[in-house]
């Protein structure tokens, strides 16, 4: 009677368990939804005109998936969007060349970035506490290696000196980064308290 009892019980816990497909599944939509995000926060652009790289809002989007997400989907979820705009959907900013040229272009050290940049925050996010400050100074570490990439890339396209890379490439768009970086913090934190709320 023991023993079929336990059954009952293991089979009831099997039963309650997602499977691996459904997991997959679940995965595989957040992260295409995650993909979308940064895609739709990519429209949102702003061409400056002295430099090849607009002011977006896809920093926003990757750093707030990051904290949001485990490192291993942030990251899927970043490959997932990259595939997107490789293959040739509208994901990548207008102001592009788009598709594969895009990632090959004067951008691509930003967009090459992402798949690096989200697990390592989503990583560093899950070490410790996550209130608000903590929150900032990791976003704000993944902001500035996605400049430093960007800027590293945008130097050996365009051959540029480095004081000139410098201000195309990182300074314009520091005042914006604080914010996105504040913002991406502010949010995720209060998702957190209204998880556990």
């Amino acid at each position: 009677m023991n023993r079929i009892a336990e059954n009952v019980a293991v089979g009831s816990e099997l039963v309650s368990s997602p499977s691996l497909a459904e997991t997959l599944l679940r995965s595989g939509g957040l992260a295409l939804a995650g993909s979308a995000l940064v895609a739709v926060c990519a429209h949102v652009a702003i061409p400056l005109g002295f430099t090849p790289v607009p002011v977006t809002l896809q920093p926003f989007a990757v750093l707030l998936l990051a904290l949001l997400m485990s490192p291993r989907l942030a990251f899927a979820t970043m490959v997932a969007y990259l595939a997107e705009g490789a293959a040739g959907l509208p994901v990548f900013t207008p102001h592009g060349l788009g598709g594969v040229a895009q990632l090959l272009g004067p951008t691509g050290g930003y967009l090459l970035s992402y798949p690096v940049v989200a697990p390592l925050v989503s990583w560093m996010h899950r070490q410790g506490s996550r209130g608000f400050y903590r929150s900032v100074a990791i976003t704000g570490a993944g902001s500035l290696v996605t400049l430093a990439m960007g800027a590293v890339w945008l130097g050996l396209f365009t051959h540029a000196a480095a004081s000139a890379v410098l201000t195309h490439a990182v300074l314009p768009f520091l005042p914006g980064d604080v914010l996105k970086v504040v913002a991406a913090a502010g949010i995720a934190v209060g998702v957190s308290r209204f998880r556990r709320s």
